[in-house]
């Protein structure tokens, strides 16, 4: 590509709060290995933010994202010397990469989805923590249409168990489109707002969500993915067990204690307790 305007924006539009936006808006933010790289950096740059607690991803213009760019996908970088094979391997990791990468960050994200999100666009906000949708929003599976597979970006794992199985079979396999509303009553996403409401209301949940433990957050977080691959509730309690004894080890319990009888607002420092128990 000859445009060198960067792909990717970043801001921090309130405290603790970063927005990443796809920016190609001229291609309905398709995932060009341009965007899809200057996507990877930014989520990794974010995730060592220490001052940011919770992430908005989002598309400029009226979309999120139509999935891979098929006039100008662009070439995957530092591909000197490989073979066809590896190159066709490096550049399939650098799309399929993106969602363990959001699942890695320590700060939920929430996915703004303002318009169609197609193919790896759709697999890209499942990759997400939350999804609220805006009411021009659609989504699709377009790889089946292609002529290829549509199981790609990790959507085969996530799907079924966001869904279920029988509903994730029917996106997949038939390609067909489906609206926010629809999306809502399947709980693909969990929040439908009108268009011109969806990236405020966004900023306003992680606005809210910042006002707890970060390390909470965070916390909570990983468990959520991490009981999703265990085998049984008595491994899943385990891991809660710990995660909980974690955080009650921490100055934050006693201050929502304090906070609540004095009718202000907590104040989470996620210091360790300075007494486990009375003297």
């Amino acid at each position: 590509m000859t445009d060198t305007s960067p792909f990717v924006l970043v801001d921090h539009p309130r405290p603790h709060v970063a927005v990443v936006r796809m920016h190609r808006p001229d291609r309905l933010n398709a995932m060009s290995i341009e965007l899809v790289s200057e996507l990877h950096a930014a989520l990794g740059a974010l995730a060592e933010e220490n001052d940011t607690w919770v992430v908005v991803l989002t598309g400029s213009g009226r979309g999120f994202s139509s999935g891979l760019d098929l006039k100008d996908h662009g070439v995957v970088p530092n591909i000197d010397g490989l073979s066809v094979g590896r190159i066709a391997q490096r550049s399939m990791r650098h799309y399929s990469r993106l969602v363990p990468a959001l699942r890695r960050m320590p700060q939920p994200v929430i996915a703004a989805v303002n318009g169609p999100a197609y193919g790896g666009g759709m697999c890209l906000a499942l990759g997400a923590d939350l999804r609220f949708a805006s009411e021009s929003a659609v989504f699709n599976s377009t790889g089946i249409v292609n002529g290829l597979t549509s199981t790609e970006l990790g959507v085969s794992w996530i799907l079924p168990r966001l869904i279920g199985v029988a509903r994730s079979n029917d996106l997949l396999l038939t390609g067909r489109l489906v609206d926010a509303h629809e999306a809502l009553a399947m709980g693909l996403v969990s929040r439908v707002l009108p268009d011109d409401e969806l990236l405020d209301t966004c900023l306003d949940v992680a606005e809210s969500m910042s006002r707890f433990s970060p390390y909470g957050l965070a916390m909570t977080k990983d468990v959520l993915w991490a009981n999703l691959e265990v085998a049984s509730l008595e491994a899943a309690v385990e891991l809660e067990d710990r995660n909980q004894l974690m955080l009650g080890f921490t100055e934050n319990l006693p201050e929502a204690i304090r906070a609540f009888a004095a009718g202000r607002p907590p104040v989470y420092t996620d210091e360790p307790r300075r007494s486990m128990f009375p003297e």
